[in-house]
């Protein structure tokens, strides 16, 4: 009896749909995904498993790593009105297009007379450490205080909200700075705050 001959098949796979699909996901995750955006202080804040989320608007941060304090304020608006209010306060006039471009830095520590200097810097050159010497804080130069005074005022007047403070402290930064930070808030009647923490899980 003759025996039957079995056809052999192909053991290929077309791997083009796989492809195709994963190509697809990779673009979608490139083109949504967030970068992280510099920060001219590196802060690397204390753990916690809160999950508050800050506000995305009418929110002054300030960071604490160092010894030394950066400020910035959200919404470009507030922060040129501010940025006009405090040349007027020290004496320093501002262009338009310094204007401009201090609307698109988040954070800053500078003294008002090197204001001017730290805008026309590239953005690179700006986030390089020790660029930024922190904002003055002491009694004889309160520039920190009058920062986030004026910028409330003008948070009131443009948006009829007063401004929500947050502190991102850096773990291992030393109480005498903090200090005076709280001390500047208390003396403006500001007691309620945001504390900036890292994510850390409830078994850690």
């Amino acid at each position: 009896m003759a025996k039957l001959k079995m056809s052999k098949k192909s053991t290929k796979v077309d791997m083009t749909a796989m492809c195709d699909m994963a190509f697809l996901l990779l673009s979608f995750f490139i083109m949504t995904a967030t970068a992280k955006v510099p920060e001219a202080l590196p802060v690397e804040t204390p753990a916690s498993t809160v999950q508050t989320k800050l506000p995305e608007e009418n929110l002054g941060t300030l960071s604490i790593a160092q010894g030394k304090v950066f400020y910035g304020v959200t919404g470009r608006e507030v922060r040129v009105e501010t940025l006009k209010r405090m040349g007027e306060k020290y004496g320093v006039t501002f262009t338009e297009e310094e204007q401009k471009k201090f609307s698109l830095i988040d954070g800053f520590g500078v003294d008002m007379r090197q204001m001017k200097q730290l805008i026309a810097m590239k953005n690179e050159d700006r986030m390089k450490a020790g660029t930024q010497p922190g904002i003055p804080l002491d009694s004889i130069n309160p520039q920190l205080k009058d920062w986030i005074q004026i910028s409330r005022e003008v948070t009131k007047d443009l948006d009829n909200k007063d401004l929500d403070i947050a502190i991102k402290g850096d773990s291992k930064e030393e109480y005498p700075t903090v200090k005076k930070v709280l001390d500047i808030l208390q003396k403006q009647s500001k007691n309620n705050f945001f504390l900036v923490t890292g994510l850390r899980s409830d078994d850690f």
